[in-house]
């Protein structure tokens, strides 16, 4: 069995394709001229966005409306996009950072959410994969739930197999709040980590350097495809069509009996989806 992250796709509206699009292409640099990495970048409304290269350039195929920026450590940013444009340079302005919070009293260790149940071993994958074009910047995790202050020191997570040179992911943590289901980072420093290519099974360890002190309530752990070699990608899109194979370019996970949420595109909505892919979460819970 595999589910495959496009099927969300048929739910967009047919209007939508029918919108004339015209091409952006920029870079994006913070307050002092240096390039910001990997930055969230879209049209929410239209369900249309994507990632940023590690060098801050990006290049994206939108209606004229207004483009948004996000980056956790950075202040959101927007551009009006009024025709095609080849030379856009957008500033990020830092994000201030609130003060450090300590709780005193005891703790003990504990996993704020486990995986749930491993269904269809060595069978069953959730894939995503470059095959059509740059990432979009979809997410996919598990949802876990703090009844007292928790202060997150491993966040777990196993690959299935990996075909994405070059593969940079990150991992984005967002409360979710009220009866609309507001999805709020929590995050002020991203968390990046490479996975390399290989056929077997690789288990990840992540360990933040922020202090992140989730306090109660819900909230969804996400993974990210953020980065990949360029070229690999440039050299799978000149292959004719009946040379491609399916496992090119593509990243499986182990599915998991656990609902969560899946975000198809950058700053796109979340919807809900019937597994995860076993994200796990452990640290200190305040007493």
């Amino acid at each position: 069995m595999r589910i495959e992250w496009a099927a969300a796709l048929a739910l967009l509206p047919a209007v939508l394709s029918a919108q004339e699009r015209v091409n952006v292409k920029g870079r994006i640099v913070n307050e002092r001229g240096e390039s910001v990495e990997y930055v969230q970048l879209g049209i929410p409304k239209l369900q249309t966005g994507t990632i940023s290269s590690a060098d801050g350039r990006f290049e994206i195929e939108v209606p004229c409306d207004t483009l948004e920026f996000f980056h956790v450590s950075y202040q959101p940013a927007v551009f009006p996009v009024t025709g095609s444009a080849d030379d856009v340079v957008v500033v990020l302005r830092d994000q201030e950072l609130p003060p450090a919070v300590s709780i005193g009293g005891d703790t003990k260790e504990k996993y704020l959410v486990r995986p749930g149940t491993h269904v269809l071993k060595n069978i069953g994958v959730i894939s995503t994969s470059l095959r059509d074009g740059h990432p979009s910047g979809r997410e996919l995790g598990s949802v876990a739930t703090a009844k007292k202050p928790f202060l997150v020191k491993d966040i777990l997570l196993t690959v299935h197999s990996n075909h994405i040179p070059g593969c940079v992911a990150s991992i984005n943590i967002y409360r979710i709040e009220g009866k609309e289901e507001s999805f709020i980072n929590v995050l002020h420093r991203p968390i990046y980590f490479e996975v390399a290519e290989s056929d077997a099974p690789q288990d990840f360890d992540i360990r933040p350097e922020e202090s992140i002190l989730l306090e109660p309530g819900r909230y969804f752990i996400a993974f990210q495809i953020v980065g990949y070699d360029e070229q690999a990608l440039l050299a799978y899109l000149a292959k004719p069509e009946d040379e491609r194979k399916d496992w090119e370019l593509s990243m499986d996970f182990p599915v998991f009996l656990k609902s969560s949420y899946l975000r198809e595109t950058a700053l796109g909505s979340m919807e809900r989806f019937p597994v995860n892919v076993g994200v796990a979460v452990k640290g200190l819970e305040y007493q």
